[in-house]
């Protein structure tokens, strides 16, 4: 669990981060959501640990990053893994090269067993026979598998996606995103997803937290973003035709 109180993060006059509390539960995907300039970015660094809020305070399992010594945090950012927009992968590694990267760097294990942990988890994201390949030989909802892959390879305690489905078809974007609530809940992994994609919110957004000016406007599960009636909310889920018809059925079937 990671359990943020009152935190606000500025960049000179720019004050980002009004505030925001909530907490991000074990073994659930929870989504952070709102629109451009929310200060979703500028959140999730923060849970990162990349920013450092000026006020408030972030506590991972009853550890506050505040107060951990340099080396404790660094133990700490270990236990977490990170999926980024553009699957950032090193264009001159192969998959097996890229999946190992982490391993290679933090761990002192043995050739032999990077690889056996390197197997498994590309074995876990349905990639069994691209050890060999680079980036460029694969699609994009391949790569993103990649991604997945490399940031579960320590072991994580949580798992951060920023954007996961971004650039990615429909239909892939859906298998990302099953693909992760699977790993979450197999692993007990507290996960945090930085989305727009309104998709993902109804399939996988157990938590949801609704960004708005740096506050925290709302939050609950896919099922209660149905029932609320706040016009934040309601403009940002409800902004394309689909949606709006999926809201008025709601709406209908309720009374």
């Amino acid at each position: 669990m990671i359990e943020v109180t009152n935190i606000h993060k500025s960049f000179g006059d720019a004050h980002v981060l009004k505030g925001i509390t909530t907490c991000f539960d074990k073994g659930k995907t929870n989504l952070i959501i709102g629109q451009s300039g929310s200060g979703k970015t500028v959140f999730l660094k923060c849970l990162l640990g990349l920013f450092t809020p000026e006020q408030g305070s972030i506590c991972y399992n009853g550890r506050v990053y505040s107060d951990l010594s340099g080396d404790e945090q660094r133990d700490l950012r270990q236990e977490m893994g990170m999926v980024f927009q553009g699957s950032a992968l090193f264009d001159s590694m192969t998959v097996e090269g890229n999946v190992m990267f982490p391993l290679e760097m933090f761990t002192h294990q043995s050739k032999s067993e990077m690889r056996d942990r390197v197997d498994f988890v590309l074995k876990r994201v349905n990639l069994i026979d691209a050890h060999h390949k680079y980036p460029s030989e694969i699609s994009g909802g391949m790569q993103k598998r990649v991604a997945i892959a490399r940031a579960i390879v320590m072991n994580p305690k949580y798992l951060f996606c920023d954007e996961p489905n971004s650039g990615l078809d429909p239909k892939t974007a859906i298998l990302i995103d099953n693909l992760i609530q699977e790993i979450t809940k197999e692993y007990d992994i507290t996960t945090v997803i930085n989305s727009h994609d309104m998709n993902s919110v109804m399939e996988i957004g157990e938590k949801i937290i609704f960004l708005k000016d740096g506050h925290k406007e709302w939050e609950g599960s896919n099922k209660e973003i149905f029932k609320t009636d706040n016009e934040a909310v309601t403009n940002f889920v409800y902004s394309s035709e689909l949606f709006k018809k999926v809201r008025q059925m709601y709406i209908e079937e309720r009374n």
